[in-house]
């Protein structure tokens, strides 16, 4: 009897620690941006996640964008350095699909995925998330 309990606990321990390694690969879901805020809806600089990201409030439901950057090189791994049509440059999530641009907002404030935006370095084969105009 004791060895079968024993032997059951065994198994236990195995499977969790098991389960717990595969589910435990060390990596966090989204890119660094995603972590970062970029790209999150907003109303007010205060919403957006980590310092120097601004509230961009003429999107549909806000955008925090990363204000100042100069290349993509000032942007967190997925993201990319843009010119606004406000004149200001800031760092958007960059994305393939529209999936990609939808972790930090909800669904009725979903950016699209689109090629209609001005990159500060050379055009890229990605696009970046742009939620509809109207704040």
């Amino acid at each position: 009897m004791t060895l079968r309990i024993l032997s059951s606990s065994c198994l236990l321990t195995v499977a969790f620690a098991l389960g717990a390694s595969a589910c435990d690969d060390g990596e966090e879901l989204g890119t660094e941006a995603d972590r970062y805020g970029v790209g999150a809806a907003c109303t007010e600089d205060d919403h957006c996640r980590s310092p120097g990201l601004r509230c961009l409030d003429e999107f549909k439901g806000g955008y925090c964008g990363l204000e100042g950057c100069t290349a993509d090189a000032d942007c967190p791994d997925g993201s990319a350095c843009v010119a606004h049509e406000n004149g200001e440059t800031y760092c958007f999530r960059i994305c393939l699909d529209k999936a990609e641009c939808n972790l930090n907002r909800r669904s009725d404030d979903e950016s699209n995925c689109s090629a209609n935006i001005t990159f500060v370095e050379a055009p890229k084969a990605v696009k970046a998330c742009v939620p509809p105009a109207g704040g």
